[in-house]
């Protein structure tokens, strides 16, 4: 049973959403709310696993709640306003419904909340057995594995973090600070947005970093003695 919660503030589509949700057996909805300040203080302390949230809303729009909000549940988009369409694939968002739409059309967006559900389960579960020299995150709609030897280094700014690898590049939420937590003693923060790994490393020249694949990064100033006394130690 997926516990959801309803963020819309015009009574009709409130209405069509519960009785889309009362309609599907293995959806519970826990309330609904016609703004997104009253929800946002509602799951600060009763998580939910997914949001039905509407872009026009008063007090704080749908999408500055998504922009602003950590931790978010997995969301499906309800409005009648298709440009944010692509914007909102950064967030948690797992489907964009534009109204008006059908029952039909809202059992597709929970069918691919119900595969997602299942597809973290088996990576949560798989997750315990494989070794320390891999890490999942999510990206989009994807939750990625990757060998962290692959890892060059991982970058953040305000809104979103992005992991560098020898082959590509990953888009995610996760903050740097969790993924300090998660990463092994290859890696180190060289600067309040780069993480590195020190494997990646080919030389330090004043206050930048040379890594493989052309990639120079600053140092930080806090960060500096650590960095350098890690990379004494590899000597």
């Amino acid at each position: 049973m997926l516990k959801s919660i309803i963020i819309e503030d015009q009574a009709p589509a409130q209405f069509i959403l519960e009785k889309f949700i009362g309609d599907t057996e293995f959806l519970k909805l826990e309330k609904t709310f016609s703004d997104a300040v009253e929800a946002r203080g509602y799951l600060e302390s009763h998580p939910v696993d997914l949001v039905f949230l509407d872009i026009n809303l008063p007090l704080l729009s749908g999408m500055d709640f998504l922009r602003t909000s950590a931790n978010q549940p997995l969301t499906i988009l309800t409005t009648a306003y298709s440009e944010f369409a692509l914007e909102c694939y950064q967030y948690n968002v797992v489907d964009y419904l534009l109204k008006p739409f059908s029952f039909e059309r809202f059992t597709q967006a929970i069918e691919k909340v119900l595969n997602l559900t299942r597809t973290l389960q088996h990576f949560s579960e798989e997750k315990a057995s494989v070794t320390s020299g891999q890490v999942y995150f999510r990206s989009s709609h994807d939750l990625v594995k990757v060998d962290c030897k692959d890892i060059i280094f991982i970058t953040s700014d305000s809104d979103y973090t992005e992991v560098i690898t020898a082959s590509q590049k990953y888009l995610t939420l996760d903050p740097l600070r969790e993924w300090s937590a998660k990463l092994d003693g290859d890696f180190i923060q060289a600067h309040k947005s780069f993480i590195i790994n020190l494997n990646h490393l080919i030389k330090t020249s004043k206050n930048k970093i040379h890594l493989s694949k052309d990639h120079v990064i600053p140092i930080g100033r806090v960060f500096k003695k650590r960095l350098m006394d890690a990379i004494e130690r590899r000597k």
